[in-house]
Order: structure tokens, then sequence, then C-alpha cells
């Protein structure tokens, strides 16, 4: 391909590895003499991304290639070359291999190809309309108040991570299946009822995908399975009844005409058999596996990136004070009037933490390949041959932190980069959120096959947030001597050296940096915060 090279030993792919990878390298990272520096420490684990930024690029320039004893990965940080990558769908094929651990109860447009993921593409995207996105926003609502009560009762709270996840899956029930959970803090859960079996099978097959795939789910069933395998078994079963159950009750009620109400379940159901009339819908155990797609898409990947934003703003009070001002002046002090409709759009501010902790942080990144035919791409001015079987990896990190895109200050956590205003001094009204250069954001992949859950994710993060920060504020608890300026300095520590990839990218022990939610008094605001400074006019 003429472009630079690296050599790593081990597979990317290769499933021991992805289990052992960074316990072995921290063994071998404490060798003398420098023994531990080298490319094989540098990049042989899962997320080494994250820790490289943009050094890699800066040393080799906007691609090179990672050469393994499986294939051959190809990194790219230009924003036009990846544009092409993505505009090309017929030549940069999505690389099922490494989405084929969601199928885990039937085929899903994570995986599908070709015809059938047109025609799943048709289904599934009319699943995620107006109707979904409101129901969305009234249950973020209804449950961001409880979780907020929850919370506000703990002076040292430990388990932001995990209600996060609960909120978030609840939030998906009800969209996903029509069935609303009260919420539940952490120490209050039950381990019996609905609510608790839907959850923690849930979260069991989330964290056990590769297992599953691995050995497959007869071998799993198998009496002699070692207990943590029949646990997963378990899991799989119950949370298939819970799916097959609602799909019969969503089939037996559009059977019998009635058509009222919404949610995902019901609308595949329904798409699908509007589908058959005319074509082919989608198969029993089609709807199985993207339910669970959405779950998985929909669940740890918000609830992670609600993790990380709400640890920034606990170490950056200006920012809380920020969006605060934009959530009072919309939403008013009237908690029974807080519209989709004509709030949602309101919320720029909002939605741009969301956009700047995704930049960052972005928790599912895509992976391109050539399949079975060479490809050539324009690459900075240069005609690049690309071999078949290649992977094409978008080199999120980078890109999402390449100066000349995002200011000099690009590696830093700042929200008010994506908001512009159109008058001096700005005004909340004349506020914009800024459209990047094309193919130098990627949050939501790009594209025809890019996130088709992506508004829906952008209503549940806004109104938890407008829930959490109108009237409160969170600060982390400072531990021995510290104040609280060290408190949150420590926390931005954590955030940049304790996070990494699991089965997606996580803050690995937030739970080391307890947190504290404070009522806001009336007229107070923080002494650091300043509308304009805030707010340029030019957002980047």
């Amino acid at each position: 391909m003429g472009l630079p090279i690296r050599i790593i030993p081990i597979s990317h792919t290769n499933p021991f590895w992805t289990v052992v990878d960074r316990h072995v390298l921290a063994i071998i990272k404490r060798l003398p003499f420098g023994l531990g520096d080298n490319n094989f420490t540098r990049y042989n684990f899962r997320g080494w991304e994250l820790d490289d930024g943009c050094r890699s690029h800066d040393e080799m320039g906007d691609a090179f290639v990672m050469v393994t004893p499986g294939r051959n990965w190809l990194y790219i940080a230009n924003p036009e070359a990846l544009t092409e990558v993505f505009r090309r769908r017929a030549d940069f094929h999505r690389c099922v291999e490494l989405t084929e651990i969601l199928d885990v109860f039937g085929p899903s447009i994570a995986t599908a190809k070709g015809q059938r993921w047109r025609m799943q593409r048709k289904i599934t995207a009319s699943c995620f309309n107006e109707p979904t996105n409101e129901i969305v926003w009234r249950e973020a609502l209804w449950l961001a108040k409880d979780m907020l009560h929850y919370w506000s009762t703990k002076s040292s709270l430990t388990s932001a991570a995990d209600d996060c996840r609960t909120l978030s899956l609840h939030v998906l029930s009800r969209a996903s299946f029509g069935k609303s959970f009260k919420f539940e803090g952490h120490e209050e859960r039950g381990t019996t009822g609905i609510s608790a079996s839907y959850k923690s099978s849930l979260q069991t097959i989330l964290e056990n995908c590769v297992v599953i795939m691995a050995l497959g789910t007869k071998t799993i069933a198998k009496p002699w399975m070692p207990k943590r395998i029949q646990k997963i078994h378990e899991a799989w079963i119950t949370f298939r009844k819970y799916m097959t159950d609602l799909y019969e009750e969503e089939k037996k009620a559009f059977s019998e005409g009635h058509t009222g109400g919404g949610n995902l379940m019901k609308s595949l159901v329904r798409a699908s058999h509007e589908e058959t009339k005319t074509g082919s819908g989608l198969t029993e155990a089609e709807i199985y596996g993207n339910i669970f797609a959405f779950n998985f898409a929909g669940h740890d990947t918000t609830a992670h990136s609600f993790t990380f934003a709400i640890y920034f703003l606990a170490a950056n009070p200006d920012v809380q004070a920020w969006i605060r001002e934009e959530i009072q002046q919309v939403l008013g002090e009237n908690d029974e009037e807080w519209s989709y409709t004509q709030d949602f759009p309101r919320l720029k501010r909002c939605l741009a933490v969301l956009m700047e902790t995704i930049r960052l942080y972005t928790p599912v990144p895509v992976a391109k390949w050539t399949d079975q035919h060479a490809q050539t791409l324009e690459i900075g001015g240069k005609v690049v041959h690309i071999p078949a079987e290649t992977m094409v990896i978008p080199a999120y990190r980078a890109l999402h932190t390449q100066p000349e895109n995002w200011g000099s200050d690009a590696v830093d956590w700042r929200p008010s980069r994506w908001v512009t205003s159109s008058s001096i001094p700005s005004t909340l009204d004349k506020e914009e959120l800024i459209t990047p250069r094309r193919g130098s954001f990627l949050g939501w992949s790009d594209g025809s096959r890019d996130c088709v859950g992506r508004k829906f994710s952008q209503v549940e993060f806004v109104a938890t947030l407008a829930r959490l920060f109108r009237d409160w504020r969170v600060d982390p608890v400072p531990l021995g001597e510290e104040n609280m300026e060290t408190a949150r300095e420590r926390v931005k520590t954590l955030i940049r050296t304790d996070s990494g990839m699991v089965l997606l990218l996580q803050m690995l022990h937030p739970e080391r940096a307890p947190l504290r939610w404070t009522k806001v008094t009336d007229g107070a605001t923080d002494a650091s915060y300043s509308s304009s400074n805030m707010n340029p006019k030019n957002g980047l």
C-alpha cells in the first residue's frame, strides 16, 4: 500500500487475547532497561487508540497499516478519505465478523448484508420516529426525577454509573416493549420481579456476548458446563422468553386490530406485517435479533456516555452553570409543561454536552473492510491501493482531536465549542449548534449505515440532563485533606487515566470518585462562570 506500518504479534480479534491483554502487557511494561516500551505494549491491546491519541498519525501521517497475524488494519485520520469510505458502502463493507456477537437471538441490522440489510434498514428506521422520541422524552424525565431524588439523599454517591444503566435500561424497556418500570437506586433494588429479571438477564448477556458467540447457544445449554456458563444460558432463556411473550402479545393485538399506542416491538411487528404484503418482512428471529441489537446499542452506549458526562460536569462547575442558564430559560419552573416538540430543539447547550463527550469518548467505533475485493482510495492527495480483506478503521481518537478541526484545545472537554451565536453579545435564542467539517466527527458513524437511534439517544440524554441540572449541581466529594479544586482535578485525572475498552469504551472505576448533589439556591451562579467566555461567537 506504500504506507507506514507497525507490526504486532497478536491479532486484535484473538478472543483469548482480548481477555488477558491488559494483564499481560501490564507485566511486560514493568521490564527494566526500556524492554517494555515497544510496539507490542503500545498497540496490542483493546482501546490502544485512547492512550495514543494523535501520536501515531503525527509520526506517520494521515494513514498507516497495522500488520497482524490475521488481517492488516488500515487506520485513517483524514476526513475527506473517511467521508469517501462511508459513501462507498458497496466497496467498504461493515465488518460483520466484529458485530456478529450481537446475533445471539437472531440476525439483525448490525450484521445483515445486501438486500436483506436494505429491507431491515427500511423497517427498523421506520420504528425510530417522532412518536417514539416523545415516549423517550417523557420516560427519561420521569425516571431522572426519581434518580435525582435518590442521588440527593446520598452524602457520598458511588453508584452513578450503575444507576445511569438502570435509567437507560428502563427508557429502553418503555420504548422497546411498552413496559414502564419505576427507577430503583443501587441500594433500593430488589432481586426478584419483572424489572430485576429483565435487567439482570440483559446485563448478563451484554457482558458475555463473546462467550455466547464463541460457544454457541446449544453448547452453553449443556448441563456439564461450568456454573458461570449455566448462568449465562439461564439469562439467555429468560430474556428470550421475555421477548417471546411480548412478541406474541403484540401479534395478537395486531391481528385483533388493536394498533393504538407505540413501542419498537409493536412497530416492528406492524411494519414487518405490512412489508410481507409486498415482499418479505422480518422473520420472528430477525425481530428478536433487532430488539436485542437496539437494547445493546441503546443501553450501555447511552449509560456510559451519561457517566462520562456527569463526571466531566462534576469537574467543571462553569459548564454546569452554562447549561443551567439554558435549562431554566427554556423550561422555567413548571414541571408539568415540558414539551418535547417545543423544548428539546431549544436545549442546544445540553446537546452540546453529549456531542463533546462522544467526541472525546466515542462508545462504539465502527470498522469497515474491503471484503473480497481490492479497492483504491485517495488519502491526503495520494491514491492508495488497498488489498482485499483489509480492515479499514476510522482513527476516531485522532480524528476527533485534530487541532486543525477542533482548535488548539482539542483534547480538552469544552462543550461550548459546539455552540455559536449570530449576535454579539450572545443570546440564547440566537445560539446554534455548529456543523463540523464533513468526516471530522463520527460520533454516530456516517453515510447510509449511520446509527438509526441517533435522535433517540440525543432525546434521552438531553431530557435527563435537563431534569438533573435545572435546580441541582454535582460536585466530587473531597478525599482526605483535599479542597474542592484538588478534588475536581482528581476527577479529571480519573477520567483520563482510568477509562478503557471492555465491550465498549467506558470509565473503568467511576466509584473511586464519590459525588454529592446539592440544591442550587435562587440566583446562585458559579464564580468562574461567564456567559461570554463560555460561548464565543465561533464555537471552535
